[in-house]
């Protein structure tokens, strides 16, 4: 983990790299970007903005789709009722379902029930994984459980390594739905195993989030799990100007090409107080690409185009 004086002169060099860059130029590629990981509330945690404010921020912005996560619920119920005040902005939204504890866990059943209620995207356990709370008392930033009572350690394989019959399960329904797969907070080593049986089940759409935050994840494990087909997301917030910051900017390009533009996407994985919002997290996240060196084009596979085949939009 980044120590606070890193995490200074990281903030530092990304502020003097973007503002070389001009607005007009990233406030034209916000529009019609999508934004896979929005942390908006209300939540068990502090939230900058509830997903009222995040939508209306995002349409004003001209972005195309949001997808609301939160580790303890799902938006998916609410989504409806979104788009009757902003749908006709041009503005699509869409939810899931994270699979810890407080949801149920590794549950078929609420799993069907989210998925026929308009869930789009099913995370693997995220602040109640087993991986995560190993990771997290190695002082990591993962989202903490402070708030919530102590509860078991899940994984997605039994004692010799199999996927769990339960976790199959919920895979067929995945695959049945043509819904997103994520990885969540899961050790690589669980994910490989995972995301094997989840495309011999059947399921198209598969994604990482943040493979080289709290995940233990190797240059190679991206580069050969997005040539099997994964889109491999990486998070605003490690990398811009937030509280959050790991990363140097030029961690972020090598994270970006471990994988390939043409394999990669950004989310901001933003909404906490004390932080940008999301949509400041993906325009500083665009600014940052392209003071890298990252074409026009290649931002705009990046924000617009690879999430939006991930989650089915069409042109």
């Amino acid at each position: 983990m980044a120590s606070a004086d890193d995490v200074t002169r990281n903030r530092e060099q990304v502020r003097q790299l973007i503002a070389g860059i001009d607005d007009n130029v990233a406030n034209a590629l916000l529009k019609g970007a999508i934004d896979l990981h929005v942390h908006s509330g209300p939540s068990t945690m502090p939230r900058k903005l509830d997903h009222m404010e995040a939508a209306e921020e995002a349409a004003a912005a001209g972005m195309r789709a949001l997808l609301f996560k939160d580790h303890h619920y799902s938006v998916a119920p609410v989504i409806p009722m979104m788009e009757r005040l902003f749908g006709d902005r041009g503005l699509s939204m869409f939810s899931g379902l994270v699979l810890n504890n407080s949801t149920g866990g590794l549950n078929p059943f609420v799993v069907d029930a989210q998925l026929k209620m308009g869930a789009k995207l099913i995370w693997m356990p995220t602040a109640q994984a087993a991986n995560h709370i190993r990771s997290a008392h190695r002082k990591t930033r993962l989202a903490s459980n402070v708030q919530l009572r102590s509860s078991p350690a899940l994984t997605v394989v039994d004692p010799y390594g199999n996927i769990l019959d339960e976790v199959k399960q919920i895979l067929d329904l995945i695959a049945e739905f043509d819904a997103i797969l994520s990885s969540g907070h899961l050790h690589v080593w669980e994910i490989w195993k995972l995301f094997d049986e989840a495309r011999a089940r059947g399921v198209k759409r598969l994604l990482v989030n943040h493979p080289m935050y709290g995940l233990h994840f190797t240059y190679e494990d991206i580069r050969e799990l997005a040539q099997l087909g994964a889109l491999i997301e990486q998070s605003a917030g490690l990398y811009v100007d937030s509280r959050f910051n790991t990363y140097t900017p030029e961690e972020f390009k090598e994270h970006i090409l471990a994988a390939g533009v043409e394999h990669s996407s950004i989310g901001s994985d933003l909404g906490q107080v004390d932080n940008p919002t999301p949509v400041e997290g993906m325009r500083q996240a665009i600014k940052l690409c392209l003071a890298l060196g990252f074409s026009e084009a290649e931002v705009r596979t990046m924000v617009a185009d690879n999430p939006a085949r991930l989650v089915g939009l069409t042109n």
